[in-house]
């Protein structure tokens, strides 16, 4: 039932589409496009952290690692066909450029990653404007997974919800260590 529906609204979804919408979606999933993002990312943290930054650079770096491999051990343990690669809908997936990408789908790394950085990083920037930009722009990325017929919806809400546990958990574990490395610097300086 559930996949019967999934099915149906993936097929909803990827039969939407438009050259325009083409180009914008392939480009919205190419990671390289999400790099100026990034970027702007870090040097926000650069300045609301300044002398924090290396360790908060430290736990992103574990948050992607984390966000990646388990999307991906859970692909390989699941062993869902993506939507283009499904018997089933042969023929009728709009694929752009021909891009599939590999046999499994569930769960979506783009998804798993995007609402990583997205959750991660709106808890340490905690700016109303960032957050609302930052959801709004892994949600397109998510999107644009099911539009490109690589993902079905089910795969990028199941990563989405991946990724936005591991960015809590690890905001949670960095807030931890902050704390306890305040603690041990004042023992260490007499107060």
């Amino acid at each position: 039932m559930l996949e019967e529906l999934d099915q149906r609204l993936f097929l909803l979804i990827n039969s939407r589409n438009s050259g325009f919408w083409d180009f914008v979606m392939f480009s919205i999933s190419r990671i390289v496009v999400w790099i100026p993002l990034y970027l702007a990312i870090l040097i926000a943290l650069g300045r609301l952290y300044r002398k924090k930054l290396l360790v908060i650079l430290l736990f992103i770096i574990i948050a992607i690692t984390l966000s990646d491999q388990i999307s991906v051990f859970l692909k390989n343990s699941f062993e869902r066909p993506r939507p283009c690669h499904a018997v089933e809908l042969e023929g009728i997936v709009h694929l752009v450029k021909g891009h599939c990408g590999g046999k499994f789908g569930f769960v979506s790394s783009h998804a798993a990653n995007s609402f990583n950085i997205a959750l991660l990083s709106l808890l340490l920037i905690r700016r109303r404007w960032f957050s609302v930009t930052i959801i709004i722009w892994a949600a397109v990325v998510g999107y644009s997974r099911i539009y490109l017929g690589v993902h079905y919806p089910g795969d990028v809400l199941c990563g989405s919800l991946l990724g936005a546990l591991i960015g809590w958990g690890i905001y949670n574990l960095y807030k931890l260590t902050d704390r306890k490395l305040l603690e041990k610097r004042n023992e260490l300086s007499g107060s």
